[in-house]
């Protein structure tokens, strides 16, 4: 006589439960509800991930710069770094502020020396003194030149020396990966920042897909691995080829590498 087995057949996408028995004659299946605490936790995060909860950046793009081009949302680049200098436009709103909304979005290290990173000077033609270059007229916390009421002694910095309005750092370089999600089937470009770890590549993703932080991230190529989250692009062996691209006359975004997504979701029953 057969003795009776209980086969479980699990299906993670419905996370339903189908048992049935096998004795002399098999019965019907039979199909409920699994209950979550018959499950065990989650597989543990990628080597290397962090918690899903977005961390600040530490780079930006030139593209994300630019998105913040108006009078109420003020961002430029200045020697490498990335100043929000929305507060500042709203605290000076008027004439003083417009050269900086003027340039708002953009990068303006052109107004700065190389050697000493401090505002470029000349010499004021009308007085002979020398002042700070202002390529759109005086704007905020430049001097003026004569005794003027409208001068504020409040500050203590001047905003371009004062790192309480730098938010981060321009990326050195941009580049574009694809993340496939397996598990949906999805497929995302993103831009990313070349020194990005994948922890922050992932912080980025959250955005589009909110439980990011419980996949395991793999790379197929020649030799197929999961990737180290605590590392780069291209510390994992995933290389920017795009100036080789164009070098022979291709697209830079001939080719973009992919990196697949799996869901970490352990059903197994304990």
């Amino acid at each position: 006589m057969l003795r009776p087995r209980l086969l479980v057949f699990f299906f993670a996408s419905q996370r339903a439960v189908l048992t049935f028995v096998l004795s002399g004659a098999p019965s019907p299946p039979i199909l409920r509800p699994m209950s979550t605490a018959a499950t065990k936790p989650a597989a543990p995060p990628a080597k290397g991930a962090s918690a899903v909860t977005p961390a600040p950046k530490r780079f930006f793009t030139a593209n994300e710069v630019r998105e913040h081009c108006s009078e109420d949302d003020c961002w430029v680049s200045a020697n490498g770094k990335v100043l929000n200098l929305s507060e500042l436009v709203r605290r000076y709103r008027g004439v003083l502020a417009q050269p900086i909304v003027r340039v708002a979005g953009t990068d303006i290290s052109h107004w700065f020396d190389t050697q000493t990173k401090d505002l470029k000077r000349c010499v004021d033609p009308s007085t002979g003194l020398q002042t700070y270059a202002q390529p759109f007229g005086r704007f905020i916390h430049v001097p003026t030149l004569r005794p003027d009421s409208s001068m504020d002694p409040s500050y203590e910095l001047p905003w371009w020396r004062d790192a309480k309005f730098i938010i981060g750092e321009l990326t050195k370089r941009s580049r574009r990966i694809r993340l496939v999600n397996t598990l949906t089937g999805h497929d995302a470009l993103l831009e990313v920042c070349s020194e990005e770890t994948l922890n922050e590549i992932l912080n980025r993703y959250l955005a589009i897909n909110g439980h990011a932080g419980s996949y395991t991230w793999k790379r197929h190529d020649d030799h197929p691995r999961v990737l180290d989250m605590s590392k780069t692009l291209e510390e994992n062996g995933i290389l920017d080829e795009s100036d080789e691209f164009e070098a022979l006359g291709l697209p830079a975004d001939f080719y973009i590498p992919a990196i697949h997504l799996y869901f970490n979701d352990d059903l197994t029953v304990g």
